[in-house]
């Protein structure tokens, strides 16, 4: 594939195309964002594929749901250059005003805010939705105004309508994680995390080397663990000082749920809390097994259930305990979705995502140092038993096999993360000082233009009644009073209008 069949993908895909309609001008954005960035990388040559990756990653960091004024600045600075670089590519009819648009894109996102609220694929989906309500061709504008009208009607009435009547209105969200938790004094975090399982259930056992893995996983992912956690490692640093770091993380994992147990049954170590000392007992040992779950807005489905389906749902992420800029992040297919029950009152239940995880070291991980695109090789796994993950932490992925048929690009596949439903990151505002709050997305500072004042004492050109345009003959010393001036402008007003000039009327 080469620049002639670039340049017709890129026409296809142009934003804004005339013949294209809402969704599928969202569907070109949705190519230059995600398809262009891996899908062309073995079908082109390298000089071509970096401009249009580039400018791929220009549009996903402008569509972001959260904007920083230094990121709108540096692409600014990055658009003109990419687009110099197509230049040397494409040919000059290929560039007409919508390839000159980026350049004023991160301008005004800086100034208006996230593009969510300010471009026009909102307001399209709304002219979409009127014109479906198009009954007789003949007459548009009344059938879109009567169905308006009977829709604006409905909804209001349906305010006022008992709460167990179903309407739009209160409709469950796509993804919907269960509702509210209800807080109870002393609860752990890992049991009053929202979830919501779907799909029938089906009991098993979970015994052996996979419940010490599972109740394992969960100690050291306790918040409210951590204090003992810290009192394990002092006992071991003080039973050998030349303990290392990877000798203490083995002794967590294959130690640490006995002492706790223990720990916990003491009453010398004043251990009260109930979800505490029946976390230490662990798990009942029957578990239910479910084939979908959603929660963080996803939906989530096991492998077995998503065979045959034409969407992915079952590929996870999850960041590692040394998370640096996605460098530690692991990925996986999820195998089972499992809930675990502890004894006594009140209900505590906990969701583990059991997951087949992928090889992360360089040999089955890579990234690319520049676009940050991550590639997976679906043939090699992780090497060490820690299948286990809570479901709160897990975010959704799904994997794209490249198009090539080099034997070297078989078995591996790109990551692609996906956006979680009716979730949307804030940034995190630092305190400050001032009172004033900070307005997004604007300039610390304003920047004062001096204007340049000229001193006359000259009046200029005054306006005549009669449309003319006469000079100034009278100076500021002439009057010494405004009530000199008012009279005499009334004496010039009398001359003028006589009572000839009503006559003629």
């Amino acid at each position: 594939m080469g620049k002639n069949q670039a340049y017709k993908a890129m026409q296809r895909a142009r934003l804004g195309s005339s013949s294209a309609g809402p969704e599928e001008i969202e569907d070109g954005m949705g190519l230059r964002k995600d398809l262009a960035m891996f899908s062309f990388q073995n079908l082109m040559p390298t000089n071509v594929w970096e401009p249009l990756t580039e400018l791929s990653l220009s549009f996903k960091d402008l569509t972001y749901t959260k904007l920083k004024e230094e990121d709108m600045r540096r692409l600014e600075l990055e658009i003109p250059e990419i687009l110099c670089k197509l230049e040397r590519i494409f040919p000059p009819a290929f560039f007409d005003s919508m390839e000159h648009l980026p350049v004023h894109l991160p301008y005004e996102a800086r100034i208006a805010g996230p593009v969510q609220f300010a471009w026009m694929y909102l307001f399209e989906r709304f002219l979409r939705h009127l014109k479906k309500n198009v009954g007789n061709k003949a007459r548009v504008e009344g059938s879109i105004c009567n169905a308006y009208l009977v829709e604006e009607a409905s909804n209001f009435c349906s305010h006022y309508f008992e709460s167990h009547v179903h309407t739009r209105q209160r409709n469950v969200p796509r993804n919907d994680d269960g509702g509210v938790a209800v807080p109870i004094e002393g609860n752990l975090s890992i049991f009053t995390y929202l979830g919501r399982s779907y799909g029938t259930a089906k009991p098993r056992p979970i015994e052996g080397r996979e419940l010490q893995a599972a109740q394992t996983y969960i100690l050291l992912n306790c918040d409210e663990v951590t204090p003992y956690i810290d009192i394990y490692i002092l006992k071991l640093r003080e039973q050998d000082p030349r303990i290392s770091d990877a000798d203490i993380d083995q002794m967590l994992d294959n130690n640490f749920v006995e002492w706790f147990k223990l720990y916990a049954r003491n009453p010398s170590n004043n251990v009260t809390n109930i979800f505490v000392r029946a976390l230490a007992e662990g798990p009942n040992r029957t578990t239910q097994s479910y084939p979908m779950y959603f929660v963080n807005g996803y939906k989530f489905h096991t492998i077995g259930h998503g065979t045959g389906r034409a969407t992915m749902n079952s590929g996870v992420c999850i960041k590692g305990t040394n998370y640096s800029e996605n460098a530690s992040d692991y990925y996986g297919q999820l195998i089972e979705i499992l809930e675990l029950e502890y004894p006594g009152y009140p209900f505590k239940r906990t969701v583990l995502f059991k997951c087949d995880w992928f090889d992360p070291s360089r040999h089955g991980t890579r990234r690319h140092p520049n676009y940050n695109l991550v590639e997976v090789n679906q043939s090699r796994r992780f090497n060490r038993y820690e299948p286990f993950i809570l479901a709160m932490q897990a975010c959704q992925v799904y994997y794209v096999p490249y198009p090539s048929l080099r034997r070297a690009q078989i078995d591996w596949i790109t990551v692609c993360k996906i956006k979680a439903r009716a979730v949307v990151e804030m940034l995190e505002l630092s305190k400050k000082t001032s009172s004033m709050p900070e307005l997004a997305f604007q300039d610390n500072e304003m920047n004062l233009h001096q204007i340049e004042v000229v001193e006359d004492n000259d009046l200029g050109l005054l306006n005549d009644p009669n449309g003319g345009d006469i000079g100034s003959d009278v100076g500021d010393d002439e009057f010494e009073s405004e009530d000199e001036i008012e009279h005499v402008l009334e004496s010039e007003s009398e001359d003028e209008y006589d009572d000839e000039d009503f006559d003629d009327f």
